[in-house]
């Protein structure tokens, strides 16, 4: 960038795509990496592997272009940076995005452009962030699995013909690929989690109120969050940083200090009160997850000052989890149901109608029980400093099944039954982060659940932190990485656009002008 620059030619795109967000950022600031050259390796990356899982979806690179200019430009000048200054950045397609296609994952919303960016993306481009493309998701991020007709399906980069979890599953890949430095995420029943621990990533479901959400119809319900994804627990933390504090848009917000997520807390591990479940006594799980588990666990126990299997007796948490759910479903999908139910899929559509069917009793009840949850829920921590359980129930499946419909040949009640790993903590409100933690037996990503003390983030992230350091020395559950020279040759079959029927104007697609478009529709809360 500048004659001060390290750049050399022995130095590949390559190379400096898989470095972290922190250390690039740091990077920018010295003057040794350009926001423009990073911009354009993370392009040349995102054109090389992004046919192989369908991870990004609509992209604005002309405008990415313009901004690294004036990002390298700002450094030259000796400019006050944000902290993620000149960082390129994919957002899920449930958060709104001026000027760059939004679609939800749904044909309705197809050609739909909003005017403004949410909070969310708002805080993320005022720290320095370059929104470069969209990820993708399950229509109206409903399930984990990210398919939907107007993009096609998010492929893993372990095995593109297996899922990469949901609903942040493209924003999970894309980091599991070193697309993106910085990809966002939300979390309703494991959205953050379930794609992080499928592809190898972090994801940290923050305590309601954090991170502002200025999507939800229902501001007031705690179950549905927004929060960061990284590589590393670092990189969930700068971006943690940049986002999180007050916001009326969101009325769970507090006053807080955001650079205290920063950097990790410091915890020492050996002085640490550990619990581990591997159901939470209420969830199916594999019988070879939970031998997975069982051997991780092992693996790591003595790096704590005390280790303990727990028996859990939450209460209906399914019932209630469903109640609220569908809530918040029938809230946001209403208007597109009543128009025309053919207009939604069929997880979509099935959330509307489940809640549809629902009194105020039924809300009356799951309100309460969702308290005595927390209530039962606390007595744990009396103990224990934080709990440990697998992140998702079952290895990734085929990308053309649409949910874990079996576990150990029973059925599951519903399309999101199989995620009741993550829902039972979502329903606690307690912090929850998905740490990489080797692979399982099928050779894929295995995700273990750290689970914090009520409102304790950064404690939470402090353990994710220091486990993440130990797990570099202990054989087996250090983070894996995908082979992405096997992945470039690599086709899934089918085709992972081949569910596609309602494919967006290429045009949209890439932000393109074009004098014939329609107005946008506006805004829409999915969960």
């Amino acid at each position: 960038m500048t004659p001060q620059s390290t750049h050399t030619p022995q130095r590949t795109q390559s190379t400096l795509v898989e470095l972290t967000a922190n250390e690039l950022r740091h990077r920018i600031g010295t003057r040794e990496v350009s926001p423009v050259e990073l911009l354009d390796a993370c392009i040349e990356r995102i054109e090389a592997l992004n046919p192989h899982v369908n991870a990004i979806t609509a992209t604005c690179y002309d405008r990415a272009r313009t901004e690294a200019q004036a990002a390298e430009q700002a450094v030259l000048r000796g400019e006050p940076l944000g902290l993620l200054h000149g960082l390129p950045l994919g957002v899920k397609d449930l958060e709104a995005t001026a000027g760059l296609l939004t679609t939800y994952g749904s044909e309705i919303y197809r050609s739909n452009i909003p005017a403004e960016d949410n909070v969310l993306v708002a805080r993320l481009r005022a720290a320095g962030a370059i929104v470069t493309g969209k990820t993708n998701i399950p229509e109206m991020g409903a399930g984990a699995n990210s398919r939907n007709t107007v993009w096609g399906a998010t492929g893993n980069p372990f095995n593109p013909n297996l899922n990469a979890g949901g609903s942040s599953g493209g924003s999970a890949a894309a980091l599991a690929c070193d697309m993106l430095p910085v990809c966002t995420g939300s979390d309703t029943g494991g959205s953050l989690r379930i794609p992080a621990a499928k592809c190898g990533v972090v994801g940290f479901r923050p305590s309601p109120g954090v991170v502002p959400s200025s999507r939800k119809l229902l501001a007031f319900t705690p179950i549905s969050v927004v929060g960061p994804m990284g590589r590393t627990v670092e990189e969930a933390c700068l971006q943690l940083a940049a986002t999180a504090g007050l916001s009326a848009g969101d009325p769970l917000t507090y006053p807080l200090d955001p650079m205290s997520f920063l950097l990790p807390e410091g915890v020492d591990l050996g002085g640490l009160r550990v619990a581990y479940t591997e159901d939470f006594g209420a969830c199916a799980v594999d019988d070879g997850i939970r031998a997975v588990f069982r051997r991780k666990v092992q693996a790591m126990k003595h790096l704590f000052g005390r280790c303990d299997a727990i028996d859990v007796d939450l209460g209906d948490v399914h019932r209630c989890f469903d109640v609220l759910r569908a809530e918040a479903f029938v809230a946001s999908t209403r208007e597109a149901y009543e128009r025309d139910p053919a207009s939604l899929g069929p997880n979509t559509r099935a959330n509307y109608e489940l809640g549809a069917t629902m009194t105020l009793l039924d809300s009356a009840w799951a309100q309460a029980e969702q308290t005595r949850i927390l209530a039962r829920f606390q007595k744990l921590y009396e103990h224990y400093d934080v709990i440990l359980a697998p992140t998702t129930p079952v290895s990734p499946f085929a990308w053309t099944h649409l949910y874990a419909s079996h576990i150990n040949g029973e059925p599951q009640a519903n399309y999101y039954r199989w995620l009741a790993l993550t829902y039972v903590t979502t329903l606690t409100t307690h912090p929850a982060l998905s740490l990489p933690c080797g692979l399982d037996d099928a050779g894929m990503p295995f995700g273990l659940q750290i689970v914090g003390r009520f409102r304790a983030d950064r404690h939470t992230l402090g353990v994710g932190h220091a486990l993440e350091q130990a797990f570099k020395g202990i054989p087996g559950l250090a983070r894996p990485r995908p082979d992405l020279f096997k992945l470039q040759g690599a086709q899934a079959e089918p085709a992972l656009t081949s569910i596609v029927t309602g494919a967006p104007d290429p045009r949209d697609a890439r932000s393109l002008p074009r004098e014939d478009r329609v107005a946008s529709q506006g805004a829409v809360s999915a969960v």
